[in-house]
């Protein structure tokens, strides 16, 4: 069970990682709406305050949040240090071992917060943020498509010259089927294919080329509905795709791309592995910033509080750099997001040892 003392670290912890949040969050508005002032002024002021500002305030602090994190524990631990209130709970017989428990009930806290939110709560907000920046702000929509081919089931091609996502209609249309010898069994040409929701796809002027029996049967028609199983958004791929999808439908997504031999899905696999690594980042910051601000120092928090941005800054922009070796295809995704993780847990144990020794 918790103690008191627990309880006031766990308070003042999270006490102050949410202030530090809220304070950030209001520097980021004026340097926001300083930025966009123009594109502000022409869109209707509800949606630029229920479909913009609220649905991005939460996505910048949950990307931002092993920042907060290691500000909040570097800022009331310093200040506890000062008031000496560090040295009375050792001085008292508490290990460094126990009085980082609280420190760790609080992370786990954070990072429990943080995963359920860029699992599952932000993506779904993300697609009126993005929606919103699309309209007024800069469009960065993907749509239309030039020689699109992928796999779209075992043994079936599907290719398109070109596709128009305003319209839902595609050009130039073939799909081809093949045998489990990589024999043609089948071939489907139209002239167009439009896209609906509810009837899936339909055709006009196709032919459908059967090969049975060393022989072909051809059909033609002018238009029919077929479903063929593949969507827009499994070839009309913009970068801001990923923020909009919960883990559920992401690991679905990657899993039906991988099996449709679609290649450049390497950024929706780096926020896969991104939500997984700023969880874990939430304990490793917090040791690194409590073993550091744990001693009082001559010069106050000042130089401690330098140190904890340096190193938070720096681990953000560790991550982002090897986010682009990731997508550019030099090492894995998986790799890419949990190098800074691997190299600052060595830092946190040896940071760790030397604290708890003097």
């Amino acid at each position: 069970m918790f103690k008191l003392l627990d309880r006031y670290i766990i308070r003042k912890f999270l006490g102050t990682y949410v202030f530090a949040i809220i304070l950030l969050l209001a520097i980021v508005i004026m340097f926001d709406v300083n930025e966009k002032f123009d594109s502000f002024a022409k869109a209707p002021l509800q949606a630029t305050l229920f479909d913009y500002f609220l649905n991005f305030l939460p996505y910048f602090a949950n990307q931002f949040s092993p920042l907060f994190t290691f500000i909040a524990v570097i800022f009331f631990t310093s200040k506890l240090a000062g008031n000496s209130e560090i040295i009375a709970m050792l001085s008292s017989g508490m290990s460094f071992r126990r009085l980082l428990r609280p420190y760790m009930v609080s992370a786990a806290i954070i990072a429990a917060l943080t995963f359920v939110l860029s699992a599952y709560v932000i993506p779904p907000a993300n697609i009126k943020r993005i929606n919103y920046t699309n309209t007024y702000v800069k469009n960065k929509r993907v749509d239309y498509g030039s020689n699109i081919m992928l796999m779209v089931a075992p043994g079936q091609i599907a290719y398109m010259s070109r596709y128009d996502n305003l319209s839902k209609t595609g050009h130039n249309f073939s799909l081809e089927s093949f045998d489990e010898d990589k024999r043609l069994v089948s071939r489907l040409t139209a002239r167009s294919i439009k896209w609906d929701t509810i009837t899936q796809w339909r055709i006009y002027d196709y032919v459908q080329r059967d090969f049975r029996d060393d022989r072909e049967y051809i059909t033609k028609g002018s238009a029919r509905d077929t479903s063929i199983p593949f969507e827009p958004r499994d070839f009309l791929i913009s970068s801001q795709d990923h923020e909009q999808m919960t883990s559920p439908a992401l690991n679905e997504y990657i899993r039906r791309q991988k099996a449709r031999g679609v290649g450049n899905i390497q950024t929706f696999e780096v926020e896969r592995e991104r939500r997984y690594a700023m969880t874990a980042a939430a304990f490793i910051l917090t040791v690194i910033g409590m073993t550091l601000s744990v001693k009082k120092q001559k010069g106050g928090m000042g130089l401690n509080i330098g140190i904890g941005l340096v190193l938070s800054f720096s681990y953000i922009l560790f991550m982002t750099i090897t986010q682009t070796f990731a997508i550019s295809g030099l090492t894995s995704p998986f790799v890419a997001m949990w190098i800074p993780n691997f190299i600052y847990i060595i830092i946190a144990i040896v940071l760790y040892r030397r604290t708890s020794r003097g």
